[in-house]
Parts: structure tokens; C-alpha cells; sequence
């Protein structure tokens, strides 16, 4: 499953704050979440990260791992690809 996630830094973040979250990924990519891109915006949101988790609950357990190193906030949406979205018309 695809997973988009909107991100809002809560303080500009150090090369040590972007060390833990590198950790975190390389960590969570040998449990099956994969990031597939990784944007920094500009607008209302700082980031945005598009990523693969097998399932809902690995995909929460991802932003509350990411939450607890306290860079920022999210919100996540779940992708569906428009082939398959236009199926379900």
C-alpha cells in the first residue's frame, strides 16, 4: 500500500535531527516500510514523504516511531492508484 505523508517541521531541523530520521528509515525499511520519495515544499507544509508499508498498521506504527523523534508533525493519506480508483467508479 502507498501512503502519502504531509509534513510540518516543529523547528528547523539540525544535520543531527536529519541523522536520526536517515536511522529511522534504514530501520524501518528491513521491517517492510520502503520510502519512496522524499520532497521538502514550500507552502503549507514543509515535506512530503511517499512511502510503502504492507498494511495500515505497519504505516501507523511508522508515524508513531517518527513521532516520538519530535521533528514534526504529519498528516497521512493513503494513495490508491488511479487505475485502480477508476475501477471502483
Amino acid at each position: 500500500m502507498i501512503f502519502i505523508s504531509l509534513i510540518k517541521f516543529k523547528h528547523l531541523p539540525s544535520k543531527e535531527d536529519l541523522a536520526k530520521v536517515d536511522k529511522l528509515h534504514e530501520e524501518l525499511n528491513k521491517k517492510g516500510i520502503k520510502s519512496l520519495a522524499w520532497y521538502w515544499t514550500l507552502g503549507r507544509f514543509d515535506g512530503v514523504l511517499i512511502y510503502e508499508a504492507p498494511t495500515e498498521k505497519d504505516a501507523m506504527k511508522f508515524a508513531v516511531e517518527s513521532a516520538k523523534l519530535g521533528l514534526s508533525s504529519t498528516e497521512t493519506l493513503v494513495a490508491i492508484p488511479r487505475e485502480e480508483a477508476i475501477k471502483l467508479l
